[in-house]
């Protein structure tokens, strides 16, 4: 007998379980229609079916209701009707519901991190009805519309003033996407920035002829007409165009060579056999704890190797002072400044993005679509280490191996 309560306990509770979300659902759906109700007493001053009180009581009356509406969120679909108001000054609108919305906000956040994460555009509807279900408000012509709302975000995106930002570093990387009739890929040109609150924000996405000095130093020209004052130091990889732009425009500015494009090209130029050892040894460099030190393994690296690999040294000496940049800030921020991870993390998500695509019919499409996932991304940015340092950078304090060099000085006076 016990056996039988356990088993229809247990039947009960699963039934129970299967129906929860349509349960909540009804309930959410039966709430919503209440509040709609209650807008409109609220505004009309009296309930339904009940007479004005006085003469100069609130004009209008109700007129039944509009047609069902279906209302995505993201815990499902629900059907709602909007109670009709006739005979007032103005046109009743709701500001629970407003006029045409057809999924909450948080619906709407859905759709490009589903592209985010390399849904095809033709995969939409069956992904959100999955989620959303059968009676969900998609169709081809909302995610176009959608898709048409990312593009005027993106144009009013690309107008907005920057005065009010203080940018410390910048991280720059050119990401290519096919698109337009032409074979050759479109570059897609894009500045990151950490503000002095240790924010890290999306500055530019530009698209551009290559990475060509002209392409970057239309987009540095831009972003300082509207407001960006200059920052302290970029980080790039070894395309030339940036640092042919930033000469020219911000002279006075460090800049940094991305470590880990520098080791890929040395292993390049290096056979196989000795890369095990060889990159053990590369790596070692950024993380030494001195300049100096930094200086002491390449030298110990190109002994070992100017016989063995002349090529692989010679691209290790090259532009050496852009690579040990980083020195100059604080030992905290080296993990942010030595590469362009901060930008090609963000950059692996797009590039799931544009595998989906294959091709775009528009660059000026790819271009908003792949701001839009950025975007998105910008909302999972892993602040910078030490955020109250980055006042100290802004504002021009010098540091010496990453420590500051006033207090560097007075370090070495006690020891004397």
């Amino acid at each position: 007998m016990q056996e039988q309560n356990t088993a229809a306990t247990s039947s009960s509770s699963q039934e129970w379980w299967d129906q929860l979300e349509a349960f909540a659902r009804g309930h959410i759906q039966r709430w919503l229609q209440a509040l709609l109700e209650e807008e409109v007493t609220a505004r009309l001053g009296r309930k339904k079916s009940e007479r004005r009180a006085a003469v100069d009581a609130p004009a209008g009356y109700r007129n039944g209701y509009g047609k069902p509406r279906k209302l995505a969120f993201t815990c499902g679909t629900i059907t709602v009707r909007r109670p009709r108001v006739r005979g007032l000054a103005e046109r009743f609108v709701s500001r629970i519901l407003p006029l045409f919305k057809r999924r909450t906000k948080a619906v709407g956040e859905l759709l490009p991190q589903l592209y985010l994460h390399g849904l095809a555009h033709g995969d939409f509807e069956l992904a959100l009805r999955g989620l959303l279900g059968e009676g969900a408000p998609l169709s081809a012509a909302s995610l176009q519309r959608l898709k048409a709302q990312w593009q005027q975000e993106y144009e009013a995106w690309t107008r907005r003033r920057l005065d009010d930002l203080e940018v410390v570093y910048v991280w720059a990387d050119g990401l290519y996407v096919k698109a337009g009739l032409e074979d050759s890929k479109a570059a897609l040109l894009v500045l990151i920035g950490a503000l002095t609150d240790g924010r890290k924000v999306v500055l530019a996405v530009e698209s551009g002829q290559r990475e060509s000095k002209e392409s970057w130093g239309a987009v540095l020209r831009d972003l300082r007409a509207r407001g960006l004052k200059p920052w302290r130091c970029t980080v790039a990889d070894g395309h030339l165009g940036i640092w042919a732009a930033l000469a020219e425009q911000q002279p006075t500015a460090a800049e940094q060579r991305c470590w880990n494009h520098r080791i890929l090209n040395i292993l390049d130029a290096m056979p196989k056999k000795h890369h095990p050892e060889a990159t053990a040894l590369l790596k070692a460099m950024p993380y030494a704890e001195t300049q100096a030190e930094c200086e002491r393994l390449r030298d110990q690296f190109s002994r070992r190797y100017r016989g063995l690999a002349p090529k692989a040294v010679q691209r290790l000496h090259a532009d050496w002072a852009r690579l040990v940049t980083f020195y100059q800030f604080p030992r905290e921020h080296w993990r942010h400044v030595r590469t362009t991870n901060v930008i090609e993390s963000p950059f692996a998500a797009v590039r799931l993005r544009t595998t989906a695509g294959k091709r775009y019919k528009r660059i000026d499409s790819a271009t908003a679509l792949i701001w839009k996932v950025l975007q998105v991304a910008e909302g999972q940015f892993r602040r910078l280490n030490a955020p109250e340092l980055l006042p100290l950078v802004y504002a021009g304090v010098q540091f010496v191996d990453g420590v500051k060099k006033s207090t560097r000085v007075t370090q070495q006076e006690v020891a004397a």
